[in-house]
């Protein structure tokens, strides 16, 4: 994902809704994010569909890679030898 341009990417919500579609289009040909304040404080951050779906997947993945970095600390997962090992005798047994 693109960095906010923080001279273009951050409008107040009234604006957002006198503008909407423009303030679409510029998400669409920038790639940046937008966020919209209320108040003079942030509210919400619009992004385009396949960068809210890309940082899902990144944040699932971080998600695992944290909870087997835990399971292995407290001595529940396996050497990367065994995992082979156990991987190709269940290949071999499908076959």
């Amino acid at each position: 994902m693109k960095h906010i341009r923080f001279d273009q990417d951050i409008k107040p919500l009234s604006e957002f809704r006198a503008n909407a579609a423009s303030f679409i289009q510029q998400i669409q040909e920038t790639g940046r994010p937008m966020v919209l304040t209320q108040r003079g404080r942030s509210s919400a951050v619009l992004v385009e569909p396949a960068q809210y779906d890309s940082m899902l997947e990144e944040l699932e993945l971080l998600r695992e890679l944290q909870l087997a970095d835990e399971q292995f600390a407290r001595g529940e997962g396996i050497d990367h030898e065994t995992a082979k090992a156990r991987l190709r005798k269940v290949l071999k047994r499908d076959k």
